[in-house]
């Protein structure tokens, strides 16, 4: 008999387990006998991933968490690699986690298993030279930009562009009437969306100026709401805290539902970061801040290889919405940078437009896509 399809995976934190789940039921669809396993999360596991360890123990932040864990995660990867070296994949594929899957990546290769890896590490933007070491590892990059795939074909690593998962489940025409209702916002309210990070130094360095931002918006219209979703019941502590001394302003902490929230938005105020891709494909205008610790910044204005930090930017090649960074994040810039889109109606309707247009390029059935490359590369001699 034919031994079925089988396929490792390695998702080492929640937004590569969703990516991992859709992946796998694009395959399955295929392929109903195959076998899928590695490390996954709860979405992967109930899709019928078979999975050697926790999820959670690989999902560390920062620079100093990833050291103190280490001899673990070390633990983790050497027992994974000993597993696919007894048991070879017909195609390995790592999700996202760059730190721990490319050097995997690498080893497994170099045993002769087959590997991808799926949403491409930040080269563009700084350290380009590690596409070299990317390019030992993998026999393909599957990723979610289309000026990723470029670059990859540049330096002659094999690469395959399959969207964003996001444009594929964000409608194109957002629905803002139904996303006010449920959060019980009236219809013809004027609303600003705040989001000032997900981690508690973000929220720390961002959230007092963007309450600030507010204060001075409301000076010029009193008839503006404000909404804050809150991460996690740590951030909303927190910004709980950062609200209690201003009982009076019409700012609202919601916990969780930020795409809810933006959707039900006018504009964003938001700290840099994934999320602002989220706010392009609801077509919202938006502001993005950001601040860093003094040290952290030095190190990473001097490493930066591109002209911008936020996504929209970033994929139209040129300024689409306010950047504001360190010193320049003052409540007054914030607040003109808002009310701006409150004042000029069409400047909204142009952004939006070209928010349209982005949207368009990156829904692309971005399941189907990378579950066609896979099976493809499984299927290579």
């Amino acid at each position: 008999m034919t031994k079925p399809l089988r396929i490792g995976m390695l998702a080492g934190e929640m937004s590569g387990d969703w990516l991992g789940a859709g992946l796998m039921q694009a395959i399955k669809a295929r392929v109903p006998e195959v076998v899928f396993e590695g490390i996954g999360g709860p979405q992967m596991i109930a899709a019928g991933f078979n999975s050697l360890a926790d999820q959670e123990r690989l999902a560390v932040m920062g620079f100093v968490e990833p050291l103190k864990r280490l001899p673990e995660l070390l633990g983790i990867r050497r027992r994974i690699y000993k597993h696919f070296l007894a048991n070879p994949p017909d195609v390995f594929l790592g999700i996202d986690s760059p730190g721990f899957n490319i050097t995997l990546e690498r080893k497994l290769r170099e045993s002769g298993i087959k590997t991808a890896h799926y949403v491409s590490p930040q080269i563009w933007a700084w350290r380009r030279e590690r596409v070299h070491k990317i390019a030992r590892s993998v026999d393909l990059m599957l990723t979610l930009f289309p000026f990723e795939a470029d670059f990859y074909a540049e330096h002659a690593v094999p690469v395959a562009f399959v969207g964003h998962y996001l444009a594929d489940r964000i409608p194109l025409e957002p629905d803002q009437k139904a996303a006010r209702k449920a959060l019980d916002v009236p219809a013809d309210a004027r609303v600003v969306a705040l989001l000032p990070g997900s981690r508690a130094n973000e929220v720390k360095l961002l959230a007092p100026d963007f309450i600030a931002a507010a204060e001075w918006c409301l000076q010029r219209d009193p008839k503006l709401q404000f909404l804050i979703p809150a991460a996690n019941a740590g951030r909303f502590a927190q910004l709980q805290a950062f609200l209690s001394s201003k009982p009076d302003l019409p700012i609202r902490l919601v916990d969780g539902r930020s795409r809810e929230i933006m959707c039900a938005a006018d504009a964003v105020l938001m700290a840099s970061g994934t999320t602002t891709l989220e706010a392009l494909l609801l077509k919202k205008p938006m502001v993005v801040a950001y601040r860093f610790p003094p040290l952290s910044y030095a190190i990473y204005s001097r490493l930066l290889e591109i002209p911008h930090i936020s996504l929209p930017n970033i994929l139209a090649g040129r300024e689409l919405v306010p950047e504001l960074l360190q010193d320049r994040v003052t409540p007054e810039v914030l607040g003109q940078q808002l009310m701006s889109y409150f004042d000029e109606p069409q400047k909204v309707a142009h952004l939006q437009q070209e928010f349209s247009a982005i949207h368009e390029t990156l829904r692309q059935n971005a399941d189907e896509r990378a579950a066609d490359a896979v099976l493809e590369l499984a299927a290579k001699k």
